[in-house]
């Protein structure tokens, strides 16, 4: 088959990587256009780009979908499947396009964790399993029929960094097989309607900055899951000192609090743990606003509680 190849970040490249190694015709990959970024706003290429230009392969970056001379170059691949991971909505008239279809990979188990972000909602929430899901694209979100799904045991300890790269890596492999299945017509497809019903759905829309404000009148291990289920990236915060306090990662202290929810215990030297409803969160990786990101000790060395 003639594969279009539509991704943008890190967690794409081992995708279209897995995909080239197995011997599938990528015939084009679709990326974001270069964005300025650092303090010198110099033009950045995406991780899908700069691997794929290190590829040789044929590379757009329309700034519209609908645009219709990057309509054109598309349908003058003449692609039989579109593969989409990590990339933005498509229109009816690109998805549609292929007559194969098109297919994506999500790092969840559909139909649960529909949207954006749902490797750290199932952190978050406390799961203690998640995985990775191929199907088939349709109108809405999300939603189209089901192809294979993976899925992976959560410790209860790692951060969204970690499930990232565990869900890249059991995705690839699961995306392969997708489209060696797709290739050969042996496959079969499961309206995702036929599970949404009686079942609790829990999603996962874009994650903002007030959804990262740490709540201290939560449970301990409520606020241990937000805490873990933001690292690295955006990171759960709260104040100290009066300044924005970034926290990485932490560990959950179970303990009837000496003090309210939201005040902080320190021997100046060696730990710093903030009250919550039930116990104590003990900081360990942290950033205070205006400083470098680093462990406990170095930060109680520098700063004046």
């Amino acid at each position: 088959m003639r594969i279009v190849f539509m991704g943008t970040p890190q967690f794409a490249v081992t995708s279209l990587d897995e995909l080239l190694m197995a011997g599938c015709d990528v015939v084009g990959v679709i990326t974001a256009p270069d964005k300025p970024a650092g303090r010198g706003q110099k033009l950045t290429q995406s991780a899908v780009k700069e691997y794929a230009v290190a590829k040789g392969l044929k590379v757009f970056q329309p700034e519209k979908l609908k645009d219709q001379d990057f309509l054109d170059e598309l349908k003058a691949l003449n692609a039989d499947l579109f593969v989409v991971v990590a990339f933005r909505m498509l229109p009816a008239i690109v998805w549609t396009m292929p007559i194969r279809g098109t297919v994506n990979l999500h790092a969840s188990l559909l139909p649960q964790y529909r949207g954006a972000a749902p490797i750290n909602w199932a952190l978050i929430n406390g799961e203690k399993e998640t995985g990775v899901t191929t199907f088939f694209l349709k109108q809405d979100i999300d939603t189209g029929n089901l192809l294979f799904t993976e899925k992976i045991t959560l410790t209860g300890k790692e951060t969204a960094g970690e499930l990232h790269d565990r869900l890249m890596n059991k995705g690839a492999g699961l995306l392969v097989k997708t489209v060696k299945a797709i290739e050969s017509g042996r496959y079969s497809e499961l309206p995702q309607h036929e599970l949404v019903e009686g079942m609790e759905m829990k999603h996962a829309p874009k994650i903002f900055k007030e959804t990262c404000l740490i709540d201290w009148n939560n449970t301990s291990e409520t606020v241990f899951n937000l805490i873990r289920g933001l690292s690295p990236i955006p990171t759960a915060y709260t104040t100290l000192n009066g300044k924005t306090f970034k926290i990485y990662y932490a560990e959950q202290e179970v303990t009837s609090p000496a003090v309210p929810p939201g005040e902080f215990e320190t021997d100046h030297k060696t730990y710093l743990k903030f009250a919550c409803l039930d116990g104590y969160i003990s900081v360990t990786d942290v950033q205070l606003e205006g400083k470098k990101r680093m462990g406990i000790e170095e930060f109680l060395r520098g700063v004046k509680l």
